[in-house]
C-alpha cells in the first residue's frame, strides 16, 4: 500500500513542478499597445523598431471601430498592401494578437491605409 501512495505523491510533485514552469512562461509574456499612445493609425510604420519581441508577446491595436482594421498576412501580402481571402482580419478597435515564432506581418486594408499603416514583428 506505502508504494501507491509513493507514487502518487511522486506524480503530485511533477504535475505541481509542470504547473509552476507553465506558469512562469505565460508571466513572462509581454503586451505591446501598438503605436504606443497614438494607437494603430497612420504613419505607425516603424513602431516595432528597437523593441524586443517574444513568441507569445500580445499586440494590442487600439482604433476607432470603423476607422481602420488589422490584417495578419504573408510577407507576400505585406509587401503588395494586400490580403488574401484566407487572412484574419480584426475590426474591434481593441484587437489583440499573439504573436507566433518568426516575422509576423499586419497590415490595415482600407483604402489609401497600408503605405502608412504595416508593421513587421519578429518574435523568438
Amino acid at each position: 500500500m506505502a508504494e501507491g501512495r509513493d507514487g502518487a505523491v511522486v506524480a503530485m510533485a511533477v504535475l505541481g513542478l509542470l504547473m509552476v514552469s507553465l506558469q512562469c512562461d505565460v508571466a513572462q509574456a509581454a503586451s505591446y499597445p501598438v503605436g504606443d499612445a497614438k494607437g494603430w493609425s497612420m504613419n505607425v510604420n516603424g513602431w516595432e523598431k528597437g523593441k524586443t519581441f517574444k513568441v507569445g508577446d500580445t499586440l494590442v491595436f487600439n482604433y476607432a471601430k470603423g476607422a481602420h482594421n488589422v490584417v495578419v498576412v504573408t510577407k507576400a501580402g505585406f509587401d503588395a498592401c494586400k490580403a488574401a481571402p484566407s487572412d484574419k482580419v480584426y475590426i474591434s478597435g481593441k484587437d489583440q494578437i499573439n504573436l507566433v515564432n518568426g516575422t509576423n506581418y499586419f497590415i490595415c486594408t482600407l483604402p489609401g491605409h497600408c503605405a502608412s499603416m504595416k508593421i513587421q514583428v519578429t518574435a523568438s
